[in-house]
């Protein structure tokens, strides 16, 4: 019985190729990904987001009548849109809440320093909204990230920011009034997240 020998050279595993979010913007420019391709840049690499649920537009569509109603000019909100965490990510959160700016940013995407709320709905996407992209924003500095559990019917609040993550996480009960600490006068009862 012959064996094999062993390849006294060590086997490394190809290099991968992190993008930067300009060389991503590139590639928008250049018409690289279709209309309707919904692609996010996560920590250098790509990643396609799954086709969005009846449910969970229906949540974005009740949060952004919401907040456009309660924010009164103190907030753009801002639906499925970019948010540049530099160098090397650019999710599109569900939902924003932006600090105003005059070119209602034309002139470029916004950034940590911009948000006044950042929310994200799961549904299919829940893990990895839960375990990707909200340590992404606390490690980026994001003051504040609502993630609203579909399933469950719940809502996550994560606050203070730091490079391990959150450091407060609350579970509010559906009778309770939240808001986002940048705006504390947009208070919202939790069971008009549902209802």
């Amino acid at each position: 019985m012959t064996g094999i020998a062993p390849n006294p050279k060590p086997v490394t595993e190809p290099g991968r190729y992190h993008l930067k979010v300009d060389s991503f913007h590139r590639m928008i420019e250049a018409g690289i990904f279709a209309e309707d391709e919904h692609v996010e840049l996560i920590q250098g690499e790509l990643h396609a987001m799954p086709p969005i649920s009846a449910g969970h537009a229906g949540k974005n569509k009740r949060l952004n009548r919401l907040f456009s109603l309660r924010a009164q000019g103190q907030a753009l909100v801002a639906v499925q849109d970019p948010l540049t965490l530099p160098e090397h990510s650019e999710p599109e959160p569900d939902l924003m809440l932006l600090r105003p700016r005059g070119d209602f940013y034309e002139q470029g995407n916004p950034t940590p320093a911009d948000t006044l709320l950042v929310v994200e709905i799961g549904d299919s996407s829940l893990s990895y909204d839960r375990n990707t992209k909200i340590p992404l924003y606390a490690a980026q500095g994001v003051p504040e990230t609502w993630l609203i559990d579909i399933q469950k019917r719940r809502i996550e609040v994560y606050r203070d920011p730091g490079p391990s993550g959150y450091r407060q996480v609350l579970l509010p009960d559906p009778d309770q009034y939240i808001a986002p600490v940048l705006l504390p006068e947009l208070r919202i009862q939790v069971a008009e997240l549902w209802s």
